[in-house]
């Protein structure tokens, strides 16, 4: 199949990431490059300390390359001011991290609500795509209670609602399930993939998990900071 270059919502080309150590240089992406389609899934895997984080940093305009090219939803967002990689990951990126982040104070509802009134969205807007958004979580008759009443798989699903709020184009995902148990990664991952069809999302999920991963429409390996495409059927340990 032949694609139009600029349909893709997310190019990385060419990107490398070191650091220094001591007297040394630590490469932690050695050329990566990578096309994500929209309403694309693509599962990232590796092991601990490859590089994933790294690379989701790099996708979602909050760390800088050393070198290469990142293009978002056709902006080449490697070269814009901080100001306007801000615009960018408000209107087209939506993250989702191993840990909720969800704001204590607040109820399930109002985490949700909160980016929205960050992007000015207006109030009754913003609750009604809220509540939309946690119903699709299965978690409508929880939208009023804290984070400190709802278990660990609920505050990911409610973190997962609001990484969607304000409708971006590609959701960037960091071990989503990390800090949970197997069988409650298992619901979340699937609640995740679920509604990121739903809502007609690419996504980029890092998980060390390669058995939720085969949920994904493509599985992409970084191993030694290089990009591995495995086979879906049989992924390699």
């Amino acid at each position: 199949m032949v694609y139009n270059m600029e349909e893709a919502v997310l190019i990385l080309k060419d990107v490398q990431r070191h650091f220094r150590q001591g007297k040394g240089v630590l490469v932690v992406l050695n050329g990566v490059s990578l096309v994500l389609w929209p309403g694309e899934i693509i599962a990232l895997v590796g092991p601990s300390g490859a590089g994933k984080s790294t690379l989701l940093q790099i996708a979602g305009l909050l760390e800088n390359a050393n070198s290469g090219f990142v293009f978002v939803a056709g902006y080449q967002a490697d070269q814009l001011p901080d100001n306007r990689r801000t615009v960018l990951r408000r209107d087209f990126l939506g993250f989702v991290y191993q840990y909720h982040h969800l704001f204590p104070e607040f109820s399930a509802l109002e985490n949700v609500v909160v980016p929205q009134m960050i992007a000015r969205v207006p109030h009754r807007m913003a609750v009604e795509r809220a509540q939309h958004l946690l119903d699709r979580m299965r978690l409508g008759c929880r939208a009023e209670y804290w984070p400190s009443q709802l278990s660990g798989g609920e505050q990911q699903r409610v973190a997962i609602a609001r990484a969607l709020a304000n409708k971006p184009r590609v959701l960037l995902a960091d071990e989503p399930t990390g800090n949970l148990d197997s069988e409650t990664s298992g619901q979340v991952f699937a609640e995740l993939l679920r509604l990121a069809r739903e809502e007609r999302l690419a996504a980029l999920i890092a998980t060390h998990n390669v058995e939720l991963s085969r949920g994904a429409d493509r599985i992409l390996e970084l191993r030694r900071g290089c990009l591995l495409t495995l086979a879906k059927s049989n992924p390699s340990p």
